[in-house]
């Protein structure tokens, strides 16, 4: 067996999936046409003295096609690009569509029928109804109360109320929307599609294409160093055009063919699907988690978006990108919706108010029934059974929760980006603050995904500068498209300047041999001043099979190679035979992914944080485990098979997963079941993944990330997707989600103990006195409310040391104390005017405006309270507050709004009562110094 531990999830060398698009991988800031010129190892010398690595792209970062097809303005009802009458989603392609002829390829004339069919060549996010969208911000147990209050204010035509609570709904709905719309266009700016390229058969000659523009049938050219601009079904070597007539005659033969019982061995089974020699080898880690690169023969299909590492040859499209393998898997992560922890949460809330409210009417009724109200009148009174009801709808259910939550969320989304996060649903950011278990791919996240060559093993009496001119020579040379090993091999040269003029000393390379699984080793024969070099590189065994050394050499040749393999290193032999001379050991090339730099201080930082962090890699278990030791994650890490074939179950099984620090050799299916016995344990779990096999792993989890560089269909499934490599983009993230759900937190307190808070004041002034506060003013108190806590969304706030949750019954606890506390502070207020001097009233004043003012002081100033004390409020919150409050004093200086006086019982001394509804200015500053004090006394409670 080839003693390189094969990546299973990432390829060969350890290859990021989803890498394949040039603008993906990782990649020189030097163009390599400038080194298409002059001498095969001039050129190789000139790459690996200029190369230096540029970060790769994500697939995030690429601007969308500027040819995107527009709908007439005209057709509202029509989707972006969808032909009229026709739905691609649900289009098949017509057999005799897959008939084209090599040589010709398709007509021109023909293409647009075909693309009005089958639809554009290219991915696209189903389009969301922008007024449906605008009118679902109507919709939930809170706004559905507060459209039965508008129904109610118009039928007791109290015109003021109606238009106040209206114009409460569409502030709601306005910004809910345009915060929400405001964090999609970020997400769709930065994920336009790839801008392919694709070589096409058409009207008899070769022609360069966008790949969109491609339609089923088309004749095009798969080569190595591209990217499969489409599904297609493979015909002929480019070379061997001739084929074409074979290729017909398979497909004949397949449609003739009668359906067969299954094949009794799978060795039966490969013979039976492979037609001649292999064509092209395609790179499908980021579709299947295949390791290497899977060879493809005559009438096999080559999958959209996968790179082709090596061949050229002739295919025909048989499905267009919406009808590929890639397509189809995007588009079921896409269609699954599901109601979200967050608002389940807000729903719980507002459906607990909503009963509570219900009860206190109830109350209000009976105490009016005792002071004989009537139902709707005097019309233009507050003080009647309807009346009653509609401000207790107003007071009691908070109309501004939803637009405050999204608000929040949405401001803190824009945070994230700002960390290179993009939010793709505005409740994910709550998901991730409760997250307490993060399972990482490896490859790219926890490490660099640059293989790195340590310090090589060198037979005794041989120069390391040979040995890696010798393994450099066993590479390939085609600078355009290198195996991550042979590009590590050859830029180590780097380290060795000697070496590299080993290879300047006019080499000329007579037959190369790519990499061979049956002999397990890549061979090359060069010639050098007329002597012949035949230069060998592969799994150790194998290059120690070539050679006659002594059985002490060849001993501690294998005692070294076990040493890397139990560290978890990959290792190649070299070795070299000159003219015909016997085989010559040379030594072994050890190669690693080294952990990134900041990821073991990111790992340090993120348990500390309370996550407990587990890697799962398709690598090799030694892999697996070396890196633990590496980055200090714990070596409690166990092969997949030991999770799905280790005979466990149950509680057994699920224990093993709580306790592993990770999995190695996992696929996709082994993801989704770690992340799913995890959930079933009550732990909330992020998942990080790139590829499309990732996407169901990443839908299943509470917090799917989709890394940089990830595939579409990885981020159409993730609920946030990272621009930048690495953890530390991640542990960043979770400490901003944090924060807002502390903001999120304390409003959701401050609301609900406001709604206690005059619930119980108004329906005890209700049964007591006989008297409430006018309408006109409680839904300018429910605005005001709102208006001054929008700016919670910009407020300072910490972030805690563990994993956050909601603990409702303590939320409620401690709200509801809060409204009782206030509650008490206003019969105060309003005990107090009772007496002969009248309270707190100096010089004249109104009951109704200073009871107006002394509620919306001490609610504002509540959310001081609720937020805690470890930061400062932000300035834009004291501004918010400070703005209202001033309008609060307007209104009870000037009496707006205040209407006449009730008949209480007992009686209110009249002498100090200003009829025209003013206080004076006296009687304003002991009500603002009352309402300080409050605060205070509540803030110490």
């Amino acid at each position: 067996m080839l003693n390189i531990e094969f990546d299973l999830e990432n390829g060969l060398g350890g290859e990021k999936k989803g890498d394949g698009t040039a603008s993906q991988r990782g990649h020189s800031i030097y163009d390599v046409n400038q080194f298409d010129t002059g001498d095969e190892y001039q050129n190789l010398v000139r790459y690996i003295s200029n190369y230096r690595e540029g970060r790769r792209k994500s697939v995030a970062s690429i601007s969308p096609d500027d040819d995107a097809v527009k709908k007439p303005w005209w057709k509202f009802w029509a989707k972006k690009g969808a032909a009229p009458g026709m739905d691609p989603n649900t289009f098949e392609v017509p057999d005799d569509w897959l008939y084209t002829d090599l040589k010709q390829g398709l007509a021109s004339n023909e293409l647009e029928n075909r693309r009005k069919r089958a639809g554009w060549n290219e991915l696209s996010t189903e389009k969301e109804n922008m007024f449906l969208k605008f009118l679902s911000y109507f919709t939930g147990p809170i706004l559905y109360v507060m459209e039965l209050a508008v129904v109610l204010a118009a039928g007791l035509q109290d015109w003021i109320d109606f238009g106040v609570i209206i114009a409460i709904l569409l502030l709601n709905a306005g910004v809910g929307w345009y915060q929400e719309k405001q964090a999609a266009d970020v997400v769709a700016s930065l994920k336009g599609d790839i801008a392919l390229r694709a070589t096409v058969v058409r009207d008899g000659s070769e022609q360069d294409v966008k790949a969109r523009e491609l339609v089923p049938g088309d004749i095009v050219v798969i080569e190595e160093g591209q990217v499969v601009p489409a599904d297609a079904r493979l015909i002929c070597a480019y070379d061997n055009p001739e084929a074409f007539d074979e290729y017909k005659q398979l497909m004949a033969e397949e449609e003739g063919e009668e359906p067969r019982e299954k094949k009794d061995t799978e060795e039966e089974e490969e013979e039976d699907k492979h037609h001649g020699v292999s064509l092209v080898a395609c790179d499908q880690s980021a579709i299947t988690g295949e390791s290497l690169a899977v060879d493809k023969y005559m009438g096999d299909t080559t999958y959209y978006t996968t790179g082709c590492k090596r061949g050229k040859a002739y295919g025909i499209v048989t499905a267009n990108a919406r009808a590929s393998f890639v397509g189809r898997t995007a588009s079921l992560v896409q269609g699954a919706k599901d109601q979200g922890h967050f608002k389940a949460i807000m729903n719980s809330i507002g459906t607990a108010l909503l009963v509570v409210v219900v009860l206190w009417i109830l109350i209000a009724w009976i105490g009016g029934f005792f002071h004989n109200l009537n139902i709707a009148t005097p019309m233009h009174s507050s003080n009647n059974l309807l009346h009653y009801v509609l401000i207790l709808l107003i007071v009691g259910v908070p109309v501004g929760l939803p637009v405050v939550t999204t608000t929040t969320l949405a401001v803190g989304a824009a945070y994230l980006a700002k960390e290179k996060a993009i939010v793709q649903k505005l409740t994910a950011i709550e998901s991730l603050a409760g997250v307490d278990v993060l399972c990482s791919d490896k490859t790219g996240t926890l490490t660099a995904n640059q293989l790195s060559i340590r310090e090589p093993f060198v037979s005794e009496d041989v120069d390391v500068n040979w040995m890696m001119a010798v393994a450099a020579l066993a590479s390939s040379h085609n600078i355009k498209s290198l195996d991550p090993i042979d590009k590590v091999t050859i830029l180590t040269l780097k380290r060795y300047p000697k070496a590299r003029e080993i290879l300047e000393q006019g080499w000329k390379t007579e037959k190369y041999t790519p990499f061979d699984p049956v002999s397990k080793r890549i061979t090359a024969v060069c010639v050098c001043d007329g002597v012949r070099y035949t230069c060998a590189k592969g799994a150790p065994k194998a290059i120690l099979n070539l050679s006659n050394c002594s059985e002490e050499t060849a001993a501690l040749f294998r005692s070294k190679a076990s040493e890397f393999a139990r560290r978890g290193f990959r290792s190649l032999g070299v070795a070299v035979q000159k003219n015909d001379e016997p085989w010559d050991l040379l030594g072994m090339l050890s190669m690693f992914d080294p952990p990134r730099e900041d990821t073991a201080q990111t790992i340090a930082e993120a348990q500390i944080l309370g996550l407990q962090v587990k890697m799962l890699t398709g690598d090799a278990i030694a892999i697996a485990k070396e890196t633990c030791k590496m980055l200090a994650l714990g070596t409690k890490v166990y092969n997949s098979d030991r999770l799905i074939h280790g005979g466990l179950s149950g509680t057994t099984q699920h224990d093993l997963v709580e306790r592993a620090d990770g999995f190695a050799e996992v696929f996709p299916e082994h993801k989704y079941q770690v992340v799913e016995m995890l959930q079933q344990r009550g732990h909330l779990t992020a998942m990080t993944g790139d590829g499309v096999n990732d996407a169901p792993s990443l839908k299943k989890s509470d917090c799917g990330i989709a890394v940089e560089g990830a595939s579409e269909a990885a981020q159409a499934a993730a609920d946030i997707v990272f621009l930048a490599p690495g953890l530390s983009t991640i542990v960043s993230a979770i400490k901003i989600a944090r924060q807002i759900f502390q903001r999120m937190k304390a409003y959701i307190q401050y609301r609900i103990a406001l709604c206690f808070h005059l619930e119980i004041y108004l329906v005890s002034s209700m049964v007591i006195i006989n008297e409430t506060v006018r309408t006109d003013l409680i839904v300018f108190l429910a605005l005001f409310a709102d208006l001054a806590t929008i700016a919670v969304a910009y407020d300072n706030a910490h972030f805690e040391a563990r994993p956050v949750e909601w603990q409702l019954p303590k939320i409620w606890i401690i709200s509801v104390m809060l409204g009782i506390l206030l509650a008490i502070a206003t019969w105060i207020m309003r005990g107090a005017m009772f007496l002969p001097s009248g309270g707190f009233i100096q010089n004249f004043g109104n009951v109704q405006e200073v009871l107006f003012l002394e509620i919306s002081l001490t609610e504002n100033w509540l959310i001081f309270v609720t937020r805690g004390g470890q930061t400062y409020p932000s300035f834009q919150l004291v501004g918010a507050i400070f703005g209202v409050d001033v309008l609060s004093t307007l209104f009870c200086v000037f009496g707006w709004l205040s209407g006449d006086s009730y008949q209480t019982t007992p009686p209110t001394p009249s002498e100090f009562i200003d009829n025209n509804g003013r206080t004076s200015i006296v009687t304003v500053v002991v009500v603002w110094c009352y309402s300080i004090a409050v605060t205070i006394v509540i803030a110490i409670v």
